[in-house]
């Protein structure tokens, strides 16, 4: 005997056996049950949601001789019929195929005789909105009033193309996406019916790959069985098979992204093209993967929203530390529109790398939802320049002249100083315990409280006389705030932390109208512009 499908096999035979559907189920069972069967309904859904399978079955129920809390008993002459298909009571039209007006005239003329056995003549019409406008204008005294012993039941994924005038004179039942847990307990049981050996995770992966269809889901299942036959199916197995990708991966693409580390991302890409990975899911995969990491970035205790395992939960708070909620918006969004143009894209693994480097470099991309984190990729170049510079104390001249002549002053501000008059002079020999404080502020103001961290940045540096630091800031605010008591007393903190040595801060504001050169020496470009290439 050929071999049968797992969903045509398993399909639910009555009310019972179909999974995630209770709100129509038990409508219908008590229509049954109380004789108030409708003329005309509509079952509209998502593909391998059931919606067939129980027209079927309600077509039974109908007219079973021997009905049981509204279901059919399957024992009797007419259930049988029905379901071996040769019951006359029960007609399933394809409207894909049969779309015409000649084909619903057919249809007209037959309800006009009885059923020969049973109670109810049933026509089941799949997909009806592939009808074209003439059926469906010919369709609609039919459906409107047809004779009593008639029951239309249309079926379709796309309801919005059905006429209005149509769904008026029907009872509309929507059959909703099927969970992960419902798919994955449905399928366990099957395989436990099968004798086949299935690890857990392998079976949650593919009820989340079937998107809310028992049916996929049951095909996937299917298909990798058949690939392992005769051996236990894995998890790996299954990412093998319907080439996916783990979400290990996903979190390596993730930090290479923050990291704006272009190369490393394309070598993943590369990686996974040589496995033979389909780019479409992947991408699919990963805009799901960053939907979870901004669930954990933006809600507390989502742990029963996420399904993922508990080592992941821990790897996805943890990411979630490493990026803003903005930077998560713009990388779903590019991912997202990335997934529609890869259904009809001829070089998909181009369009996928062109995405990858938008993530990470957003100074390619315009829109104003980039706009900060252009800015942040920008002050992290700063940041590493400054730092680079710091590291290079081994050859750095703290006082004198750069050869070639011209102090460190001049070739800053260009000849003459410009127009704003002399420029104060600086001490050759700045404090020792000033240096280390100058080479290491920039990191200390990122340990800073939260209140003054912001306008720290802005801050320059100076030399006051008993050798204290001066933290100058651009305007009046700025100073008032960072100045408080309790704020000098955290930055002395910090730094006597940062250098184990204790310098006494004072904090300054240019002074309206004037330039921050104007008054003050900036130490912090002189540490670091003096430096002198060795022999």
């Amino acid at each position: 005997m050929s071999y049968t499908a797992l969903y045509r096999k398993f399909r639910p035979s009555e009310f019972e056996d179909v999974k995630g559907q209770d709100h129509i189920i038990t409508t219908l069972q008590n229509q049954i049950k109380a004789n108030r069967i409708g003329h005309a309904y509509l079952f509209c859904g998502t593909r391998g949601t059931g919606k067939t399978t129980v027209a079927k079955i309600f077509a039974k129920a109908v007219n079973c001789e021997h009905p049981v809390d509204g279901s059919p008993c399957g024992e009797c002459e007419m259930c049988r019929s029905i379901a071996a298909g040769t019951s006359m009571n029960v007609i399933e039209i394809d409207a894909a195929s049969n779309n015409g007006v000649d084909n619903i005239r057919e249809i007209r003329e037959e309800v006009a005789y009885r059923p020969t056995e049973g109670r109810y003549k049933v026509y089941i019409i799949d997909e009806v909105h592939m009808l074209s406008i003439g059926a469906f204008n010919a369709l609609l005294k039919t459906l409107e009033e047809p004779p009593e012993y008639v029951i239309f039941i249309l079926a379709t994924t796309e309801v919005h193309k059905i006429p209005i005038t149509i769904l008026s004179r029907c009872q509309h039942y929507d059959f909703r996406r099927i969970s992960i847990e419902t798919i994955t307990d449905r399928m366990r049981e099957l395989m436990d019916t099968e004798h086949v050996e299935v690890e857990e995770k392998a079976l949650r992966y593919i009820a989340k790959a079937a998107d809310g269809s028992m049916r996929d889901a049951l095909s996937l299942l299917d298909q990798c069985i058949a690939f392992y036959l005769g051996q236990k199916l894995t998890y790996d197995n299954v990412l093998e098979v319907l080439g996916a990708v783990d979400t290990d991966v996903f979190s390596q693409l993730l930090r290479k992204v923050i990291d704006r580390d272009v190369s490393g991302v394309l070598d993943v890409v590369e990686n996974l093209v040589m496995q033979g990975r389909e780019l479409s899911q992947l991408a699919s995969d990963f805009t799901w993967y960053l939907r979870n990491l901004l669930l954990v970035k933006t809600s507390d205790n989502i742990e029963d929203v996420l399904d993922v395992s508990t080592e992941n939960l821990m790897q996805l708070k943890e990411e979630a530390q490493m990026v803003e909620p903005d930077m998560l918006f713009r990388y779903i969004r590019i991912f997202s529109e990335l997934s529609g143009q890869l259904k009809y894209a001829t070089q998909k693994r181009v369009m996928l790398e062109v995405a990858l480097i938008k993530l990470c470099t957003p100074a390619m991309e315009p829109d104003q939802d980039t706009l900060i984190d252009r800015i942040r990729a920008v002050e992290e170049k700063v940041e590493k320049g400054i730092e680079a510079a710091a590291d290079m104390k081994e050859r750095i001249v703290y006082a004198g002249d750069i050869p070639g002549g011209g102090s460190a002053s001049s070739e800053a501000y260009g000849p003459g100083g410009g127009s704003r008059g002399p420029k104060p002079e600086l001490p050759n020999a700045i404090p020792e315990d000033v240096q280390e404080v100058v080479k290491n502020f920039r990191s200390i103001a990122d340990e800073a409280s939260g209140m003054i961290r912001g306008y720290l940045k802005k801050a320059r540096l100076s030399l006051g006389g008993d050798n204290r630091l001066l933290i100058v800031l651009p305007d009046t605010l700025a100073a008032s705030v960072v100045g408080r008591e309790d704020h000098i007393q955290e930055l002395e903190g910090l730094i006597e932390q940062k250098i184990g040595k204790k310098v006494e801060i004072d904090v300054r504001q240019v002074e309206e109208g004037r330039h921050f050169e104007d008054t003050f020496v900036d130490i912090e470009q002189k540490i670091n512009m003096e430096i002198t290439v060795e022999d």
